[in-house]
């Protein structure tokens, strides 16, 4: 099992920053680009852009909670749980 890991391209787990206008104000977010790539397939799904996506999912955490502790590791547990969600409708099984 751990051979289909570990043979990942290193691309995939390599961090890159981009810089996201967020009301205004320029953010830096540093993800894995498996993850920039998550969130450019979720923002297509949706007709908008990957920035106005984070821009949303931002407004919606803050709304929701009040407040975000750690807005990357946010990004990338929504990006694990789209895939998993597409997984399970690929499976046809309810969650």
């Amino acid at each position: 099992m751990c051979e289909f890991f570990v043979k990942a391209d290193p691309i995939l787990y390599e961090s890159r920053s981009r810089t996201v206008r967020i009301h205004g104000v320029l953010t830096s977010i540093r993800l894995e680009n498996l993850m920039w790539d998550t969130l450019a397939e979720m923002a297509d799904d949706e007709g908008r852009t990957t920035n106005a996506l984070i821009s949303q999912f931002h407004d919606e955490i803050l709304q929701h909670r009040g407040d975000v502790q750690n807005f990357a590791s946010f990004l990338r547990v929504t990006c694990l749980r789209f895939l998993r969600r597409k997984l399970v409708a690929a499976q046809g099984v309810a969650l």
